[in-house]
């Protein structure tokens, strides 16, 4: 066995695991009792606006990734520095059902939800044609299009628990690319093999 692969899979689980610590947790850091949160980024750093109303006035918190907090600021403090529309994004109930149902604060993130659902089908369509292939020549087989729906569905998959900060995820699907990569190579070498190999005659040898 060569050791590409493995050195592959190692490259890749790290890359995962750096992705996920990068982005780092706000579990790291709690929010306050009834807050709502609204995810904002300033320059290249990432976190999160926390909205508390305390007497009638709300009271802002800059949530960054890495765990630091802003000290509490004011209304107009907030509408001076991010704007009244994210003022009123971070101060507004979230009452849409799917983001409620999906775990999600924005539309960005039904694109990274949906991008989820699109490997998970693609890894559950994989299955049914193998099956099927399967099936209609009476004998275990696994054609080429199942590793190139792995492939896809995985890379799919792994960039969605990157977004999630899965580790677990991440875990799950780093040896699993390589894996199929190198599947799928090995079945392009045998293909060009057997083109420049020509098939032995049907006739036999010729003799003079």
């Amino acid at each position: 066995m060569k050791w590409e692969p493995a050195a592959a899979m190692v490259g890749v689980l790290a890359l995962g695991f750096w992705l996920v610590y990068s982005q780092g947790r706000l579990g790291t850091l709690e929010t306050r009792p009834g807050a709502l949160t609204e995810p904002v980024r300033i320059a290249d750093s990432r976190g999160v606006l926390e909205a508390v109303k305390e007497n009638d006035q709300w009271s802002f918190r800059l949530l960054y990734r890495d765990g630091v907090a802003s000290a509490p600021f004011g209304e107009d403090d907030c509408r001076r520095v991010f704007g009244e529309n994210i003022f009123q994004r971070a101060t507004e109930s979230r009452t849409n059902w799917l983001f409620r149902l999906l775990n999600i604060t924005s539309w960005p993130g039904l694109m990274w939800v949906a991008l989820g659902f699109g490997g998970q089908i693609a890894f559950s369509g994989r299955m049914l044609l193998q099956w099927f292939v399967s099936e209609r020549e009476k004998q275990s087989i696994v054609p080429s299009a199942f590793w190139w729906m792995s492939l896809i569905g995985g890379a799919m998959l792994f960039a969605y628990f990157v977004w999630r900060q899965d580790v677990v995820g991440v875990l799950g699907q780093s040896s699993g690319l390589v894996i199929y990569g190198r599947n799928i190579r090995l079945i392009h070498k045998r293909k060009r093999r057997e083109t420049r190999t020509p098939p032995p005659s049907r006739d036999g040898p010729a003799f003079p």
